[in-house]
């Protein structure tokens, strides 16, 4: 959960109201903007959160929504079944790193923000830091992120991740994941057979020295 809300990197942040009709669609083509230049890299999205809060429950919702989809082009880590949050997110990392040779990761996770923002799901370089609102020391996750604003922050924000409802936060992670299928269907050139085929040969080439 990235409680630290919209104050990092705002200028870089591109957003999007959650039930707008072009939301899904507009999502996906921020994405590819974003990765059409890094398709010799894995592109490996981590969906960060956790069931057993409501609020910090989008990554993981999207997650199991993606999974669901079967994507043919992207990697996705973090479900409801094996969610990843604060106390595995270093080792998932690791073992991330271990399965993909240099990966292009979107890190993906809920945030709180002001009130007249809530809902409002948003796209930004660099990485998301998980906990950073709640002074908890976490790896920063992504090359770029996305994030969704579940709640308002300023004020018990763990009482109020427990009060936020479920219905919103559906309906965001249905929007977030649905962009993200739609860029899996658009991502160009390699298919996830070409993909794992590079990362063999480069893991070989690693394993014998070269």
């Amino acid at each position: 959960m990235n409680l630290k809300s919209s104050f990092f990197d705002r200028r870089a942040k591109v957003r999007f109201i959650h039930d707008d009709f072009h939301a899904a669609e507009n999502l996906a083509e921020e994405l590819l903007l974003n990765i059409s230049s890094e398709t010799s890299r894995p592109i490996v999205f981590i969906c960060i959160g956790t069931d057993r809060s409501t609020g910090d429950s989008l990554g993981p919702l999207v997650g199991s929504l993606l999974e669901e989809k079967n994507l043919q082009s992207f990697f996705v880590y973090g479900t409801l079944d094996e969610p990843i949050h604060a106390m595995n997110l270093a080792e998932k990392l690791k073992e991330i790193h271990t399965n993909h040779v240099d990966p292009y990761i979107i890190g993906i996770d809920a945030c709180l923000g002001r009130i007249k923002n809530v809902g409002v799901i948003q796209v930004g370089h660099g990485p998301v830091k998980p906990g950073a609102g709640v002074n908890k020391e976490l790896p920063a996750v992504g090359d770029i992120h996305i994030t969704g604003i579940v709640n308002v922050s300023g004020f018990m924000e763990f009482f109020v991740l427990q009060n936020t409802r479920l219905n919103l936060v559906m309906k965001m992670a249905k929007t977030i994941a649905g962009g993200i299928y739609q860029a899996s269907l658009l991502y160009p050139k390699q298919s996830l057979s070409e993909l794992n085929w590079m990362e063999d040969e480069q893991t070989n080439k690693r394993a014998n020295g070269n």
